[in-house]
């Protein structure tokens, strides 16, 4: 079969995300919102799925795919023997009236570079997950698209026949295409395409030149962090696992989910991310968001919830075929009825900068006492109960070493924003939560392979547990953390640094590729314990496995094949925290 990549990109404005494969066909776009139905998408089904693709008519041509410089605006050139072509895909945002415009509209500009090629465009968006194929209804100018719950509609200045019969014509010019869901464009086309495309460009690029970027692995800083950006709804706040569902972490694997949720187990690492590159907006929004959630939680906060903080993500199975033919396709995630402990914690050490940070100003800072005591409260009452754990086994329940990690961490937040407030109370219960949480970690230590296992009982081991050692549990000059890593090596590590997340049996099997952000989670502990040669290594083989844009999956096979869902935000977190632990032991994170 050959090396398995994704062959796409994404375009993207906070409101919603595009790909774009390198046949320019929008292959996966979910509307309006990240967790609608698609209306485009033949990722999972071909027949059912709707195309939105320019591409030649000639059979033997060449493509090659780039983003403008510093943007989210990606490029898909094709030359043929008659000449060359490019499709620029635009998902506009920009600032206007000092609020960021972020309309549900795709700008595709078809840009003529050479020659008088012939293409051929088709555009057939469906509804439903498939089942609703619209009807289609010309205008002056533009195709309008019935049956949907608004307006759909595809302005251009392509002959409308052309388009609704996939009939070849010939580029001797530009063009535009603008698809709208709801508000239609009614401005004048060219002008106001050219003129969104050009803010768009200027809006990333500003926001990367203001972004903090050491000078050590640049452009993959930069592109993990475009990435990054696009997966927050900009609406609430929320961050995304991943703008897809059911891509298999393997073929045939039936390990298919649905990732358009935001997980509270990716908080603290995803926020130390954007606080890494200095985009506290980002981290702000993201603050409010899980503010929210925690005032209208009553007794537990849930695994994960909608962009929205709804909390019912019933998961159903859908008629698709699936990605090359992997059933079932799922909608929602079960996950959200699991216990997951560690989500306590993980709250607790992410809001922390909200109160010791000074760059940042939180409106909600004095409202402390709404919150962070009830956090402690639900570490005290979970301490000692067995969870899902971060992988979410749906079968299998334990007292993980991960939960009691950042049970331990969360007190020590707690401690130290009671210190600001002068709580006593607070201090004192969070100082001993702490050290109980502690005396349970070293119940999982094994001193004869000389390494924490995944649970108290456990003999299995697991690459989580390296977050001992990057969140300073355990002391980085210590023999204790080196012997810890040496033994996850041993057990875990694949070819290139690859890093399995456990080996153990599980609810499907035994696990057949590796996840991505563990081998940064590797890399990063690496550089902790002064191997710094050793992460250096092995991040450069890991920045390999992006694919021809430099974008990241979930799952990585040892044939070094892109599996899961895609992008993986967590994939390009777990880059971004690798490559800042690398620059500061190397003291070139500070500019020269």
């Amino acid at each position: 079969m050959g090396l398995h990549r994704y062959k796409m990109g994404v375009i993207g404005n906070c409101s919603y995300m595009a790909y774009v494969d390198t046949m320019a066909d929008i292959k996966w776009l979910c509307l309006p919102r990240f967790d609608s139905s698609f209306i485009f998408g033949s990722l999972l089904d071909e027949k059912k799925g709707g195309h939105f693709y320019i591409q030649p008519t000639e059979e033997n041509f060449t493509t090659r795919q780039y983003y403008m410089p510093n943007t989210n605006i990606l490029c898909t050139e094709f030359t043929v023997s008659k000449g060359k072509f490019v499709v620029k895909d635009c998902a506009p945002r920009m600032a206007i009236y000092e609020r960021i415009f972020r309309p549900l509209m795709i700008v595709r500009k078809i840009e003529l570079l050479d020659g008088d090629p012939s293409v051929k465009i088709c555009c057939e968006p469906k509804g439903k997950y498939g089942e609703l194929v619209p009807e289609i209804v010309y205008g002056s100018n533009h195709v309008r698209f019935i049956g949907f719950d608004t307006q759909v509609r595809l302005t251009t200045d392509v002959p409308l026949s052309y388009i609704v019969n996939t009939q070849p014509f010939v580029v001797d010019q530009d063009h535009y295409l603008v698809f709208t869901y709801g508000e239609p464009l009614e401005a004048p086309l060219e002008e106001t395409a050219e003129e969104f495309i050009r803010k768009t460009e200027k809006y990333w690029q500003n926001w990367v030149k203001t972004a903090y970027i050491p000078y050590l692995y640049q452009d993959e800083l930069i592109r993990s962090s475009l990435v990054l950006k696009l997966h927050q709804y900009e609406d609430t706040g929320g961050i995304i696992a991943s703008g897809t569902t059911s891509l298999p972490e393997y073929h045939d694997s039936k390990r298919n989910w649905d990732y358009r949720y935001c997980w509270l187990r990716d908080t603290y690492y995803t926020l130390k991310a954007f606080n890494q590159v200095g985009h506290f907006e980002e981290l702000e929004k993201y603050f409010d968001f899980i503010y929210n959630i925690l005032r209208k939680a009553d007794n537990s906060l849930q695994p994960l919830y909608s962009i929205t903080g709804e909390s019912n993500l019933r998961e159903y199975e859908v008629d698709l075929a699936g990605y090359e033919n992997n059933k079932p396709v799922r909608v929602g995630n079960k996950a959200y009825i699991q216990i997951q402990n560690d989500v306590y914690g993980q709250v607790l050490v992410s809001l922390l900068p909200l109160f010791t940070d000074r760059r940042l100003i939180w409106s909600k800072r004095s409202n402390y006492r709404n919150i962070i005591p009830w956090l402690v409260k639900q570490i005290e009452r979970t301490l000692k109960l067995p969870d899902a754990g971060v992988w979410e086994f749906r079968s299998r329940t334990q007292i993980h070493t991960y939960t009691l990690l950042f049970h331990w961490a969360g007190s020590l937040a707690a401690m130290k924003i009671g210190a600001l407030f002068n709580d006593k109370n607070l201090i004192d219960n969070a100082n001993d939560l702490a050290t109980e949480a502690h005396a349970l970690i070293e119940k999982t230590y094994d001193p004869v392979k000389k390494v924490y296992t995944q649970g108290i009982g456990s003999k299995d081991l697991d690459a989580s547990t390296l977050s001992m050692i990057t969140m300073h549990y355990l002391d980085n000059d210590s023999a204790k953390a080196k012997s810890h890593i040496a033994a996850l090596e041993n057990e875990l590590l694949a070819d290139h640094g690859l890093f399995y997340r456990y080996k153990h049996y599980d609810d499907f099997g035994f696990p057949e590729t590796t996840f991505l952000v563990c081998a940064f989670w590797y890399v990063e502990s690496l550089a902790c314990v002064g191997r710094v040669d050793d992460a250096v290594a092995i991040l450069d083989k890991l920045l390999s496995f992006g694919n021809h844009l430099g974008i990241f999956s979930e799952d990585v096979s040892v044939d070094g094949s892109q599996w899961g869902n895609f992008p993986q935000s967590y994939s390009h977190v777990g880059l971004i925290n690798a490559v800042f632990r690398i620059a500061k032991k190397l003291d070139k994170a500070d500019f020269m």
